[in-house]
């Protein structure tokens, strides 16, 4: 990425703003010596802002970046002597959203152990997995799991809320950490929706390159606060983390998402930007709408595909202020759609940012015409290292598999057709089931709808669509079928279509299909 650039965007976000000299060399060296980790972006901020609010929780934690610091490291020092973590181990964290699961993954990162992020959705059966697969050696988990830990294998350390704080409160004083001799990887587990979880090697940023990508296409600024209501366990909420962190902002946090709770702390707190997965921005839409207006500048929003005119509906509610970001845990992001983009297209997953290369290929690896649907391939700083089994993605001369189909119309927008493994062929016809969802989304009875395919003895494959309703609503199978019918092809209309009180969803809020196909034994 071209200095001239990086230094253009880092000056509109004011992170060149001049400081104190003492500081900024404080800072620097911090970066210096740290690197662009999540450890290394808490020390920077810490030099730069040491007395500046970090963390805010509902249950009433306040800390400035400087206690942040000192209690990741006090929490690392007893890591080290009391249970032994050294450089190279893995550390879980099967945490909430709070200053606790921050600590623990910033300590980690201290050792130069690798931080594994757990989906607090697991079962008792798959945490047991993880923490083979894996190959924990501490796992840092909030109190409210320790049932779903009956099973845990028994060599694993296990840290609750509690231990933790004794951890922290009981650390020997000592020499001052050093940077270890390997830096700490973030492991994501991916794959929630469809089987077991896997582990996927996190890089850490070697620059401030993809930090300007984000913050150029989505208008961030040093020193604003930010209510992430994404997971942090999930790459969308722990990349609002590391941008947070980067741009020493104050960082809200509530351990579960409800909207009320979450438009009243948008307004309380003065909150200029929300991290959130698109179900969020759906339930925000359905509560009573706030007296006063948040005074919010940027709704980013990942995880999933945008349900088609939510963010429209939103932003004449709320302003312009949606940021789609299309990315995955393996190809961290791909493209971003602002404001302009979701007015003129509302589905678009908008385009690439600067650094980043996006191709659409067929089956043999050649681009496809504009407007053609063809296998969506990504390349920028981020790309994930593999996954921890040894399995790997597909690349293509520097650009990584991203698993979607979709297409670049004449204008450049970027459009996600879906996961390759969902298109459905019925009868000979290539459909796709995200297109039929955006289509019955518009109906204004509809809460939320899911369409899957599903076996079919005459054409192979046919659509099913799961719906739930608003409270009160009342609508009739043949007539989603035939409003269906009106705007598609005729194999596109769903010949199933069910009622059901809400879409079982994972935790970053993704439609289990898994889940919806059991309908059908």
């Amino acid at each position: 990425m071209d200095l001239p650039f990086i230094v253009a965007t880092l000056t509109r976000r004011g992170l060149l703003t001049p400081g104190r000299p003492i500081r900024v060399a404080s800072q620097l060296n911090a970066l210096r010596r740290w690197g662009w980790s999540l450890a290394g972006e808490l020390r920077q901020a810490a030099a730069r802002d040491p007395g500046r609010t970090a963390v805010v929780d509902e249950q009433g934690a306040t800390l400035t970046y400087q206690q942040l610091l000192d209690r990741s490291e006090r929490l690392a020092r007893s890591m080290r002597a009391g249970l032994g973590v050294q450089s190279g181990d893995r550390i879980g964290v099967l945490c909430r959203n709070h200053h606790g699961l921050i600590e623990a993954v910033v300590a980690a990162m201290l050792l130069g152990a690798d931080a594994v992020l757990v989906n607090t959705g697991l079962s008792a059966a798959q945490l047991a997995t993880v923490a083979e697969e894996q190959r924990l050696r501490v796992l840092v988990h909030d109190a409210e799991f320790a049932e779903r830990l009956l099973g845990f294998p028994a060599d694993v350390h296990r840290v609750d809320e509690r231990r933790q704080e004794q951890l922290i409160a009981g650390a020997l004083p000592g020499e001052q950490l050093q940077p270890p001799d390997r830096d700490g990887r973030t492991i994501v587990l991916t794959s929630g929706t469809t089987g077991a979880p896997k582990g996927a090697r996190r890089p850490t940023p070697n620059g401030f390159g993809p930090l300007v990508s984000i913050i150029d296409r989505i208008p961030l600024h040093v020193r604003d606060t930010v209510l992430i209501a994404a997971p942090i366990f999930h790459t969308w909420g722990y990349a609002a983390l590391q941008v947070a962190f980067a741009l020493r902002a104050t960082v809200v946090l509530h351990r579960r998402f409800d909207p009320a709770a979450t438009l009243a702390a948008l307004t309380d707190r003065s909150c200029d930007a929300l991290f959130a997965v698109p179900v969020m921005l759906q339930r925000l839409m359905e509560a009573p709408a706030p007296e006063r207006r948040p005074p919010l500048k940027v709704v980013a929003v990942s995880g999933s595909a945008l349900p088609g005119g939510l963010a429209t509906a939103f932003m004449d509610r709320y302003g312009d202020v949606v940021y789609n970001l299309y990315g995955s845990t393996e190809v961290s992001w791909a493209s971003i759609a602002g404001p302009a983009d979701l007015r003129q297209a509302a589905t678009t997953a908008g385009r690439p940012p600067h650094g980043t290369r996006l191709e659409i290929l067929d089956d043999a690896g050649q681009p496809v015409p504009s407007g053609q649907v063809g296998r969506i391939f990504v390349g920028n700083e981020m790309l994930f290292e593999g996954y921890t089994s040894g399995a790997a993605r597909e690349r293509h001369d520097g650009l990584l598999d991203t698993g979607d189909l979709g297409r670049v119309d004449a204008d450049g927008l970027l459009f996600v057709d879906g996961r390759a493994d969902d298109m459905i062929v019925s009868g000979g016809e290539n459909v796709f089931p995200s297109e039929v969802e955006d289509l019955i989304a518009r109906l204004p009875q509809v809460r939320e709808v899911a369409v899957i395919g599903v076996p079919d003895a005459d054409y192979g494959q046919r659509l099913a669509a799961f719906l739930a309703l608003h409270p009160g609503e009342q609508l009739d199978p043949e007539a989603v079928r035939e409003y269906v019918r009106h705007y598609l092809a005729r194999f596109s209309v769903p010949r199933d279509v069910i009622f059901v009180k809400y879409l079982p969803r994972n935790a970053t809020g993704k439609v289990l299909s898994r889940e919806l196909r059991r309908y059908y034994g």
